[in-house]
């Protein structure tokens, strides 16, 4: 393990790095969906490669220098594939992502520890893993990509055949590649058609996002982590249909007076019962949507509780669907790792979080949910830094 120390660096240089690699993050993912989508997009695929030379070019001017040579492996892999001389997959999808995760990792290390330990072999394999990938190999690109992709993650270990041309991995039948926070999101599984639905969810959700300071990138980070905590639980709700309630559930907020949005003091009866109506309204959205039925279902209960004390109609435990008592979860967290108006002074840690849940479960939580969640947690929460 190596340890990196910069040179002096002026807090907010640091600050404005964090926030652009942020905001080129975000970029990247809602490329890599559209991308999904239409694979031969020229213009996508050239804004992909922007994103990445961009960052890699900020790492150089503050000196960064351990993670430069796998983001200018990546770089070359996307300057191919945008001059046409690669093919777009979903793995390579994952490939850049997870490179992006480990940067972000090792930044946040630096700004908030003034240093950052990684695995220095592990990033020279890295490199070499990526460095092999040349469009001389089209037929081995699928492979040489996983094995990139398992290096960056080991979670995600599964076996191959050979590929018969170079867009076909062949899995053990039955086996499917577990979730990782990287992959999951908006399902890549879907016909086009839904996955245009949800691309469309997920972009007026960004856009009700600016209404309040307090809500940037609510959505993403609530459907990924419902995808992943779903597939680790095997699945039992449609993974679809999970996705778009976790977009949308949080629309009708944004009818809310702004005075009313970022008020710190305690709500009135009047006021907590107009803050109750954003149920309603982002049901609606769905009514007439028959396809996403079941998101609206969801959408309508995700503030009932198991013990009968939530809104609107003071359902009880068996008579609430599972993505509502996931989502229910997931809402709460959220709230209490993130800065609202009503909690500015008092965010919490995400480990913090996670105990003061479990203190609070019974009654409030499902107690099955509440069994995946903190399984879920536990592993990502313990996951080493490298």
């Amino acid at each position: 393990m190596q340890t990196f120390v910069p040179e002096d660096l002026d807090d907010d240089i640091l600050t404005d790095l964090m926030e652009e690699i942020n905001e080129l993050y975000e970029a990247s993912e809602q490329t890599l969906i559209e991308l999904e989508i239409r694979p031969q997009d020229n213009e996508l695929q050239r804004a992909l490669f922007r994103s990445i030379h961009t960052i890699k070019g900020d790492l150089g001017l503050v000196n960064f220098t351990p993670m430069i040579p796998l983001l200018q492996h990546v770089e070359d892999l996307l300057d191919w594939l945008r001059k046409g001389q690669m093919q777009y997959t979903s793995t390579m999808s994952d490939l850049v992502l997870l490179t992006m995760d480990r940067v972000k990792v090792f930044v946040e290390a630096v700004m908030n520890h003034g240093k950052a330990d990684y695995d220095s072999e592990l990033h020279d394999k890295l490199v070499l893993a990526v460095s092999r990938i040349t469009p001389d190999n089209q037929a081995d690109h699928e492979r040489l990509l996983h094995e990139a992709v398992l290096l960056l993650n080991p979670s995600l270990d599964a076996s191959f055949d050979n590929p018969t041309d170079g867009n076909s991995a062949f899995r053990p039948e039955g086996q499917t590649l577990p979730a990782t926070l990287s992959n999951t999101g908006i399902p890549k599984s879907l016909s086009a058609e839904r996955q245009m639905d949800m691309l469309f969810f997920r972009e007026l959700m960004q856009t009700i996002e600016h209404r309040s300071n307090y809500w940037a990138g609510r959505g993403d980070r609530i459907a990924k982590l419902a995808m992943y905590i779903n597939h680790q639980a095997g699945n039992p709700i449609d993974d679809d249909q999970l996705a778009v309630a976790c977009y949308v559930h949080d629309f009708g907020m944004a009818f809310m007076p702004l005075h009313l949005l970022n008020k710190t003091e305690p709500l009135t009866d009047i006021e907590f019962n107009l803050m109750r109506s954003h149920v309603y309204k982002s049901s609606r959205l769905l009514e007439h949507l028959e396809q996403w039925d079941h998101a609206r279902k969801i959408v309508m209960q995700h503030h009932e509780r198991p013990d009968g004390s939530g809104y609107p109609l003071g359902l009880k435990e068996n008579d609430i669907c599972d993505g509502a008592k996931l989502l229910a979860i997931l809402d709460t967290y959220d709230a209490m790792t993130h800065s609202r108006a009503h909690n500015k002074a008092t965010e919490i840690s995400k480990k913090q979080a996670v105990i003061e849940m479990n203190r609070q479960a019974r009654g409030q939580f499902s107690a099955e949910w509440m069994r995946h969640f903190n399984a879920v947690m536990t592993a990502l929460l313990t996951q080493p830094a490298s």
